[in-house]
C-alpha cells in the first residue's frame, strides 16, 4: 500500500526560483511579460537607458517619487540597472548578462537588436540555452514587420476595435487601448514556460515571436471560422453579443447597470420564471435560441422592463437564487468596496518608502502550493547597478567608473 505524505499548505519554493530573466523591453508588453515571471520567483533584471529609464516611468499618473503608477504596479519584483545597448560597451555588458541568463525579453521594432549586434544569432551563440521573447507590433516576419505598433493598433488590426460600439456609430476603444500589451505579455510568459519545458528535453533555447495584434485575433471566438464558412462579417452590436440572447447590460431602478448572460435555453427559462413570464420560454415563443436571436430587440426590451422595476441588489439576489448568471457592472470605486474582492485578496496594499502605501491588483493565477508573491513595487532607476555589475559580473571600481563616465551605465 502506498503511504501518504503530508504536504504543507504552502512552501518557500517558487516555480521559477532558479530562472534569471534579462528584460531590455520597454513600456508595457515586454515588461508585463517579465512581471508574470517575477511574481513566481524569477530574478528579473530590468535594463533601462541611463538618466532616462523606461518610457513607462512617465506614462500615466505620476507619483511624488517621479515614477508613474503603471511603472510602480507593472514592474513589481524587478531589479533595475542602467545600460545603453546602443554603445559597444553596453552591447558587451548585455552579452555578459545573457551568458548567465535563461530568458531575454525585448520589444523593439524588428531589426533593432540586430543593428546593435545583439540579434538572435549572436545571443544564441553565447548561450545556446537562452529563450528570447520578441514582442513587436506585427511580429518578426511578414510585410508589416517594420511598422511601429502600440496597443491601440493591435486592437484595430486584430479585429477587436471594429466590434466595439454601436452599429450606427464609429468603432470605440474596447475598454482599454492596452489590452493587446497585456495579452501579448501573458502569451509571452506562456511562451517562456513552453520553451523552458522544451529545453529540458532538447537542451536548446528558442525564440518566442509575438505580434501585438495576434493575441487579440486569437481570442475572438468564432469570428474567423464563421467568416470562412459562411462569409459572415460580424458588426458592432453595442452591449449585446453574437449567437446568444438575452446577453447584455440592463438598467436597474437605482440608476445602475447589471450584466445578464443567458447562454442556453435552460438559463433563459430560469430567467423567464424569475420575471414572472414563464410562457416566454415556450417552444413557440422564445424558448429556442434561434427565436430569441430573431427577436433580440424585443427580448432585451422585456428584460430591461423587468430589471428597471428593481434596484441592482434585488436583481442580483433574484438571479442568484434562480441560478441565472449575472453581475454588477462595476466602476473602480465599487470594486474597492466589494466583499468578494476583499475575501479573495484581489487588491494588495504595498508599503514603499518612496510613496507610502499603494493599492495594486494582486497576482494571477493563485497556486495552492507555490502561490507566488509581490515583494516590491517598480524599482528606482539603476537601484541595482552595484548588485548586478559588481557582484554578478564582477566589475571593479575602475571599470564601473569608466562606464558611468561614458554614459554606458
Amino acid at each position: 500500500m502506498a503511504t501518504e505524505t503530508s504536504i504543507p499548505e504552502t512552501t518557500s519554493v517558487q516555480p521559477l526560483d532558479d530562472c534569471r530573466v534579462i528584460d531590455v523591453s520597454s513600456f508595457l508588453a515586454g515588461p508585463f511579460c517579465t512581471t508574470q515571471l517575477a511574481e513566481f520567483g524569477a530574478e528579473v533584471i530590468k535594463a533601462e537607458l541611463p538618466g532616462i529609464g523606461d518610457a513607462l516611468r512617465r506614462f500615466g499618473t505620476i507619483t511624488k517619487n517621479g515614477d508613474s503608477l503603471p511603472w510602480l504596479s507593472e514592474c513589481r519584483n524587478k531589479k533595475s540597472i542602467t545600460l545603453d545597448l546602443r554603445t559597444p560597451d553596453g552591447a558587451d555588458l548585455l552579452k555578459r548578462l545573457v551568458a548567465t541568463a535563461d530568458v531575454l525579453v525585448e520589444n523593439f521594432q524588428p531589426g533593432t537588436m540586430e543593428k546593435w549586434g545583439l540579434g538572435w544569432d549572436v545571443l544564441q551563440a553565447i548561450n545556446p540555452r537562452l529563450v528570447m521573447v520578441r514582442i513587436s507590433g506585427f511580429g518578426q516576419t511578414g510585410p508589416y514587420r517594420d511598422r511601429p505598433g502600440f496597443g491601440r493598433i493591435g486592437n484595430a488590426f486584430g479585429g477587436l476595435a471594429y466590434l466595439a460600439g454601436y452599429p450606427d456609430r464609429p468603432p470605440v476603444t474596447p475598454g482599454s487601448a492596452t489590452i493587446p500589451d497585456y495579452m501579448a505579455g501573458l502569451y509571452g510568459a506562456l511562451g517562456v514556460m513552453f520553451a523552458l519545458r522544451a529545453r529540458e528535453k532538447t537542451g536548446r533555447g528558442q525564440v518566442v515571436d509575438i505580434g501585438l495584434y495576434e493575441p487579440i485575433f486569437r481570442i475572438l471566438d468564432e469570428l474567423a471560422p464563421s467568416y470562412d464558412l459562411n462569409g459572415y462579417v460580424r458588426e458592432r452590436m453595442g452591449p449585446g453579443t453574437v449567437n446568444v440572447a438575452p446577453h447584455s447590460h440592463y438598467p436597474t431602478k437605482d440608476g445602475r447597470w447589471i450584466a445578464i448572460a443567458c447562454t442556453s435555453d435552460k438559463i433563459f427559462a430560469r430567467l423567464a420564471e424569475l420575471m414572472g413570464r414563464p410562457e416566454l420560454a415556450a417552444e413557440d415563443r422564445w424558448g429556442p435560441v434561434r427565436q430569441r436571436l430573431a427577436d433580440r430587440e424585443e427580448v432585451d426590451a422585456v428584460v430591461t422592463e423587468w430589471t428597471s422595476r428593481h434596484d441592482r441588489d434585488t436583481v442580483l439576489r433574484l438571479c442568484e437564487e434562480g441560478q441565472v448568471p449575472c453581475g454588477p457592472v462595476y466602476a473602480i470605486d465599487e470594486i474597492f468596496q466589494d466583499p468578494h474582492y476583499a475575501a479573495r485578496g484581489n487588491i494588495v496594499r504595498m508599503e514603499d518608502e518612496r510613496i507610502g502605501t499603494l493599492a495594486i491588483p494582486n497576482l494571477v493565477p493563485r497556486l495552492t502550493d507555490t502561490p507566488g508573491a509581490i515583494r516590491s513595487l517598480g524599482p528606482a532607476l539603476g537601484a541595482d547597478n552595484d548588485a548586478v555589475y559588481r557582484e554578478l559580473l564582477g566589475l571593479d571600481e575602475g571599470e564601473i567608473a569608466r562606464l558611468r563616465e561614458s554614459g554606458t551605465i
